[in-house]
């Protein structure tokens, strides 16, 4: 049966393949000069997306997986690996929480911008950690809700409202609970700020002319116009989100 999260994706495999927020967001060089990759690693990118991540890392490791649960997502990933000529690049149908991989396969599994998607943040840790190689690396980045409870239910409900297949941000202590829960080491975290631009976040969901407007009312709004700072720029509106990157090490 096909999810919410593919036939949402799944027509938006395109838009994502060419957003500037996904192709060249700060936190994607911030991550690959985190992670430090080595030349013999065997790398999993989980929910890849358009595959920017795995793309981005494939230069400096030996192979990479670029796993997804939409195959219109999978199909922009080897379009742009073969449009770059990235020939260790391969794709693999794979939900985060269930994955079809043998345990300690890789050296390094990444997931960005894709989490709070996941219907079991926990399992995706857990699954995350059996399929690492002992003294392997995970390296999460994802958008953050804030600490405060009333906050973080009004911003899930705001990012739900654009995108029906979101579930839910966690905070970065959340995030670092789970990670730590899972029998990881926990060696690096930061939050860093991303500007969005309004207009192109909601085409990329197909946004009706109703709820773009409900979005714009209640990016104006406490708790929202506090915390994601809506502002006029010279190219139309935009605001901030937050996103956290979390590096751990699988103990030997």
């Amino acid at each position: 049966m096909t999810s919410l999260t593919q036939k949402k994706f799944g027509a938006a495999a395109a838009d994502y393949a060419a957003s500037a927020v996904h192709a060249e967001g700060e936190s994607l060089a911030r991550l690959v000069a985190l992670v430090q990759p080595k030349p013999f690693w065997r790398l999993l990118d989980i929910a890849t997306g358009a595959g920017h991540t795995a793309l981005a890392f494939a230069p400096h490791v030996a192979k990479v997986t670029a796993s997804d649960i939409t195959a219109e997502m999978l199909a922009e990933t080897r379009r742009l690996a073969a449009s770059r000529g990235l020939a260790n690049v391969r794709t693999a149908e794979a939900k985060a929480e269930d994955l079809p991989f043998p345990d300690t396969s890789f050296d390094l599994v990444t997931c960005r911008l894709a989490a709070h998607h996941f219907r079991n943040p926990a399992a995706f840790v857990r699954e995350s950690l059996r399929v690492l190689m002992p003294d392997g690396v995970f390296a999460l980045v994802d958008n953050i809700a804030p600490e405060d409870e009333a906050s973080a239910r009004a911003y899930n409900a705001f990012e739900k409202l654009r995108d029906p297949s979101h579930r839910r941000c966690l905070s970065l202590k959340q995030w670092q609970t789970l990670i730590g829960g899972a029998g990881f080491e926990l060696t690096h975290s930061e939050i860093m700020d991303q500007e969005i631009a309004f207009e192109p976040w909601v085409a990329r969901m197909r946004c009706s002319d109703a709820t773009v407007a409900l979005l714009k009312t209640r990016l104006g709004e406490a708790p929202l116009q506090e915390l994601l700072r809506p502002r006029e720029t010279d190219a139309g509106l935009a605001f901030t989100l937050r996103e956290a990157i979390l590096i751990a090490r699988k103990p030997d």
